[in-house]
């Protein structure tokens, strides 16, 4: 496969991986082979977040991708980014997953919306996975309906008490810090909403109950819960009533990250049903011989070239400053529909194999459906890009 869109030149486009590109894909494949792959499966069936490995990939800069060196990262662009998690993705949809949430939500969030002082104090922990960021805006009942959340921050003095609980949260047990949006206005209102720093060992903030999960299982997904958590305005990022807001515009660079994962997953399904297909054999030659699975890998190949071209495009427009949210939108539904289709496909070239736990394809499979839910559901995307394009 060619790398996608990277940049436009007065001659034309350049679908060539840059030096930075060649080198992190280089290097996640080197580490994934020492450190990932002989116990991923381990993880995957025991729901083990690896927080080992994921301060690991800190110490390579991993956790910091976009985060500039003054605050301790690496200083990249979503073009670099998109290729991190891709790569991760072929290895384990979980770890890159993990790897997603913490760059682009929680450490993202920071970053586009703290204050320097904000800045000073959480970024350079969150780039170098000495500390673990989660982020929390879902909750049980109101997941796409974000602006119907129970959890509430009610004013009381320079502090603020917050009382309610965030579900289907990323890290919500291993992280050391959360960015929180709450409701501090009226229900529905989308100034009616504000996002807090909270730290680990905050009276009244604890994690609840862990997910069990089809997928992504060595991903951690759990509650966040707040009883009378009091919170200083120090903690505040931004102003009251910018929580959705920020959210969104957050969001719009989630969804690049979760496009690229789709990417990783499919790509990462593609090239297990294609060596496998090569190796099989059928009536006295391979399988991949037959029409029937050599179209099937056409579509397969056909549909991730597509997903990467706007996937690299979305990243593109991100790093020039443009609005991207049609654009992110396109990627992550585009990306995460290929992805479960072609992880689908991916079990059916293994048949019967690939029902069972001793070949890739099955864990690819049940790992790419979070793709079409998480970050805003495949039905959120085309709600999103309808009305951008209603706009135009």
């Amino acid at each position: 496969m060619s790398s996608a869109l990277l940049n436009e030149t007065a001659t034309g486009m350049n679908f060539s991986l840059n030096e930075n590109q060649v080198m992190i894909a280089d290097m996640i494949r080197k580490f994934g082979k020492e450190h990932i792959y002989p116990k991923m499966m381990e993880w995957d069936e025991s729901q083990e977040f690896p927080v080992e490995v994921f301060k690991k990939l800190g110490d390579l800069g991993l956790m910091g991708v976009l985060v500039p060196h003054e605050y301790g990262g690496s200083g990249f662009s979503y073009t670099e980014y998109v290729t991190a998690i891709t790569e991760l993705g072929k290895i384990c949809g979980s770890i890159a997953l993990s790897m997603a949430a913490h760059n682009s939500l929680c450490t993202g969030h920071i970053m586009a919306f703290g204050n320097e002082e904000q800045k000073k104090k959480y970024l350079p922990k969150l780039a170098t996975a000495e500390w673990i960021g989660a982020w929390g805006l879902t909750e049980t009942g109101t997941g796409s309906d974000a602006g119907g959340m129970h959890t509430v921050a009610v004013k009381d003095g320079d502090h603020w008490v917050i009382n309610g609980s965030k579900n289907f949260i990323t890290h919500a047990i291993s992280g050391n810090v959360a960015v929180v949006i709450v409701r501090t206005g009226e229900k529905g209102d989308s100034h009616g909403m504000t996002a807090f720093i909270i730290e680990k060992g905050t009276p009244g903030f604890r994690s609840g109950k862990k997910e069990n999960k089809l997928g992504m299982r060595a991903s951690e997904t759990a509650e966040l819960i707040f009883e009378n958590c009091r919170v200083h305005e120090s903690q505040m990022l931004g102003k009251v009533g910018e929580g959705f807001v920020q959210a969104m515009k957050v969001l719009d660079g989630g969804r690049i990250s979760i496009a690229s994962l789709s990417l990783g997953i499919a790509k990462g399904a593609y090239e297990a049903a294609l060596k496998y297909s090569k190796e099989r054999t059928q009536f006295g030659k391979a399988i991949s011989q037959f029409q029937a699975i050599g179209f099937k890998l056409a579509d397969m190949a056909t549909e991730i070239e597509a997903a990467e071209l706007l996937t690299f495009k979305a990243a593109d427009m991100k790093n020039r400053g443009l609005k991207i949210t049609k654009e992110g939108a396109f990627a992550k539904y585009y990306a995460s529909e290929v992805c479960v289709r072609v992880a689908t496909e991916g079990v059916q070239i293994f048949g019967g194999y690939g029902y069972t736990k001793d070949f890739p394809a099955e864990k690819y499979y049940r790992d790419s459906k979070l793709c079409t839910i998480g970050e805003g559901t495949s039905e959120i995307q085309k709600l999103v890009i309808a009305r951008e394009l209603l706009k135009e």
